[in-house]
């Protein structure tokens, strides 16, 4: 009897940090949300030159805006930008 009380109190033990530990995520995800989401406005008052000089337009603002507050904008700015590239230099090969 004492063995079962035991591991009953043992696996009361080692939950606990792991509930601690997904608390501690959810929070530091939504600050780097927030935070990024901070960044994502700034670039809303680049000029269309800067942006485009790191690979963005300001329609891919405007995509990027619509994700939920949970999600963070700056990584689809940053797959937009990536495929842009990868887009060129395979025009540029082709040409090439």
């Amino acid at each position: 009897m004492t063995t079962i009380d035991f591991a009953t109190e043992t696996s009361r033990i080692t939950s606990r940090p792991a509930v601690a530990t997904r608390v501690a995520n959810i929070v530091s995800n939504a600050y780097r949300a927030w935070k990024n989401r901070r960044a994502f406005y700034r670039l809303g008052e680049m000029s269309d030159a800067e942006l485009a000089d790191i690979g963005l337009t300001r329609a891919d603002l405007h995509v990027a805006i619509d994700v939920p507050f949970g999600r963070d904008p700056t990584a689809i700015l940053r797959e937009i930008a990536s495929d842009r590239v990868e887009t060129i230099e395979e025009i540029a090969r082709k040409v090439a």
